[in-house]
């Protein structure tokens, strides 16, 4: 018997379940998910969901005025992660609020608060993966936080300056977007990209081939993907998040898949090793107007949907 594509990736990728429904991870077995303010903003309009947000209102209706409704959407972030970890055998992904994405001090404040939580749950800090923006200011944050203990997944990323200062801080994870990438160039040029043209693909390729090269241990995971073309030009890459609409249609496909990424091909790669301070970091993003672009936009979105929660669960209490 042929095996489908998915369970072909699995052989060598780390397969994440890109989404807040608990059905389609218990479906396709993902190794860890992933989720954000988008997908949780989702999840949370679906009638199945709608006992965790009432039973976070709830819990904290009584609680002081000022702060309330933040106090609350944490706690439907730590009740969707708790529930995630019922079904997924690895990790979560949990999301520092957007509107920190500049503030050092915040981000470090918020991830330490969204950890205690989880603990006072008995889940251990291994299992969980903060989210925060790639700016200079979220690796800074990010940087400290891992010297705690507190593991981090640096997500809007879409520049190999981003990728190396991530690697540099010693953080656990990226979350380089493939089809924001893709996206941006089809826009901008009116051109169609397939496989090893795609700029999203080729984007991943070099951060991954840099990092094994120069044996930085953080993780690459492969996100946002637009087709499974994408997924299967980066069959190999550390974790690939994938969304359920893909991984079915990985998993209804029986094509032979190849591995396309190996540490052993990255090691042989002749490739410069580079470092940056704040000052030349800014200006290489700057000189990326793709990856200024999509960072600020990919920011601007996860605050909208932030707000939209915040509204909801006012109108709630």
């Amino acid at each position: 018997m042929s095996h489908s594509q998915l369970d072909q990736l699995k052989q060598f990728t780390a397969v994440v379940a890109d989404t807040g429904d608990f059905e389609s991870m218990k479906e396709y077995e993902p190794q860890d998910a992933t989720t954000n303010p988008s997908l949780i903003l989702q999840a949370v309009g679906q009638e199945e969901y709608r006992h965790l947000v009432d039973q976070a209102v709830s819990e904290l209706r009584d609680s002081p005025a000022e702060g309330r409704v933040e106090a609350i959407i944490d706690r439907i972030l730590i009740l969707f992660g708790i529930e995630i970890l019922k079904i997924v055998p690895g990790r979560v992904s949990t999301e520092v609020d957007a509107r920190l994405s500049f503030d050092t001090e915040g981000t470090i404040a918020k991830a330490r608060q969204l950890i205690g939580a989880y603990e006072q749950e008995g889940i251990s800090r291994d299992r969980i993966l903060i989210k925060i923006a790639s700016t200079w200011e979220g690796i800074r944050a990010a940087e400290i936080l891992e010297k705690e203990g507190i593991h981090c997944n640096l997500t809007l990323l879409f520049s190999f300056p981003q990728a190396v200062a991530c690697a540099e801080a010693g953080v656990k994870l990226i979350s380089p977007f493939v089809g924001r990438i893709l996206d941006w160039y089809k826009a901008s040029t009116g051109k169609e990209y397939h496989g090893e043209d795609d700029p999203g693909v080729q984007s991943v390729r070099e951060i991954y081939t840099y990092y094994k090269k120069f044996d930085y241990p953080t993780e690459v995971m492969g996100a946002s993907f637009r087709n499974t073309g994408q997924i299967t030009s980066l069959a190999g890459c550390d974790l690939l998040t994938i969304s359920p609409k893909l991984l079915e249609e990985l998993q209804n496909s029986t094509e032979p898949l190849d591995r396309a990424l190996s540490p052993d091909a990255a090691r042989e790669a002749d490739v410069e090793k580079t470092s940056f301070d704040e000052k030349s970091f800014r200006l290489a993003l700057n000189e990326d107007a793709m990856a200024t672009e999509k960072t600020a936009e990919g920011i601007r979105k996860f605050s909208a949907d932030i707000v939209k929660l915040e509204k909801l669960v006012a109108s709630m209490l």
